[in-house]
């Protein structure tokens, strides 16, 4: 445990830290499917100014990514980590286990006859390599290209012409081309017509709003189940609206037969249903529902926001079970804060507009429209993992603020990766066997 000077203030306070913070960022194939995550250990030193990141500094960050295990932070998918000289040229790097990384080997490495010589070596190991922050085609990363699989290209400044110009070049040499710090979906189309492969950014979560949108026809069945809730509805009238939609109705049901929700015996009917899982959790996965943005009864693929919104949901009812203890309600609105954080970029419209057709409390809305309040505290905290640069230099500032010690929110931040990974992996489960039943309109029994 070491211990970092907050400075603000009268007087010295002192605020016990872990060695670092963890943020994981999302990177999307062209279909915008998830297919890994950029992990970002930032280290409390690098708040401080005149501190080196020496080689045991960057080796504990590595150790401790192992020690949580990095399943419960990526789940099946595969984890880019930055690495630098110190971490190439070290055996420690071995930590790492081959077949869930991809080393991204930083801009600020000198590339040298020792270095791919290394990368040559690790590359026979089964290490997969992607240069990173790529501006432009330079000689050094001419060198490195032989023993490279990915390259990210740094986008935010680049012209659409200079980003065809890269995506031919690293075409011919057949990479996996990543498009990273792509913020808006202008950009994001740019780099699908120069032919990028990846994509990462806070793009996808960006409402794009559409004047006039209404909720779909799906989306308000869910809304109006979550009205339902709020007004302590009769479970028998529950039952009765669920069943008008067939995708939803075999959705739910197969939802509580999953192990996460722990039943003991098969349930096969929707008023059984409801019992086992109360009207807290029914709400609960109906939030959920409303972030796969896709139709039930189809075949797409989950939506990232499915598993930002699960993520955020999750650390918000953690942090309030830390911060208001003894309040159930206050982790309960929790979660939905988290969930509805993203309900403008769910439905393309502003956020105003959104509550307007969604009744929330008082305290859910301020934290909703100005991140207000002490649930909009959390939530900006919560914020903050999901945009590293803004993890940086807020974080600290804001867990001392909640009296919160980085021990208590890094443990907070793995357990809500590993319980959103595994709501992503029972969706998918579940994706699979939908449509067929949905054809088939199984009798739903009381």
């Amino acid at each position: 445990m070491t211990y970092m000077r907050i400075h603000g203030g009268m007087g010295a306070d002192f605020l016990p830290t872990q060695e670092f913070f963890l943020a994981r960022q999302p990177i999307l194939n062209r279909e915008q499917t998830l297919v890994g995550y950029e992990l970002l250990f930032r280290s409390t030193a690098a708040n401080q100014a005149n501190i080196t990141n020496d080689l045991s500094a960057t080796t504990a960050v590595i150790a401790h990514a192992a020690e949580i295990g990095l399943a419960n932070v990526i789940g099946g998918l595969r984890g880019f980590i930055n690495v630098d000289i110190n971490v190439l040229m070290s055996d420690f790097i071995h930590v790492l286990p081959s077949d869930q990384v991809v080393l991204e080997i930083l801009e600020t490495v000198e590339v040298t006859p020792a270095l791919l010589s290394r990368v040559a070596a690790l590359g026979k190991e089964g290490y997969i390599f992607a240069l990173d922050d790529v501006v432009a085609i330079s000689p050094d990363i001419e060198k490195l290209l032989p023993f490279v699989s990915i390259v990210k290209v740094d986008v935010s400044l680049q012209s659409i012409d200079e980003l065809q110009h890269m995506s031919v070049h690293f075409k011919k040499t057949q990479k996996i081309i990543l498009a990273e710090k792509v913020e808006t979906i202008e950009q994001f189309n740019d780099c699908l017509l120069c032919g990028f492969d990846y994509f990462q950014g806070y793009y996808f979560a960006t409402p794009v709003i559409l004047h006039g949108k209404k909720l779909s026809a799906s989306k308000n069945v869910i809304m109006n189940l979550l009205m339902m809730l709020v007004r302590n509805a009769d479970n028998h009238d529950i039952v009765r609206y669920i069943k008008t939609d067939a995708a939803l109705s075999t959705t739910l049901l197969k939802l509580v037969n999953t192990p996460i929700n722990g039943a003991s015996a098969k349930i096969n009917s929707l008023g059984k249903a409801l019992l086992v899982l109360g009207h807290r959790q029914l709400r609960r996965w109906l939030q959920v529902l409303l972030f796969n943005n896709i139709d039930l009864a189809s075949g797409e693929q989950l939506s990232p926001l499915l598993i930002l919104a699960a993520t955020r949901g999750k650390m918000l009812e953690l942090l309030a079970e830390r911060l208001a203890k003894g309040r159930p309600k206050i982790a309960e609105e929790a979660f939905t804060v988290g969930i509805m954080s993203l309900v403008d970029t769910l439905f393309g419209m502003d956020m105003d507009a959104v509550l307007k057709q969604i009744h929330v409390s008082e305290e859910i809305q301020a934290a909703l429209q100005y991140r207000s309040g002490f649930y909009g505290q959390w939530l900006k905290l919560v914020e903050y993992t999901e945009k590293p640069e803004e993890m940086r230099t807020h974080i600290v500032d804001a867990l001392f603020t909640l009296q919160l010690s980085a021990d208590a929110f890094f443990e907070i931040e793995r357990e809500a990766f590993l319980w959103s990974n595994t709501i992503s992996v029972n969706m998918g489960l579940l994706q699979n066997e939908v449509d067929e039943e949905v054809a088939g309109q199984p009798h739903l029994s009381h």
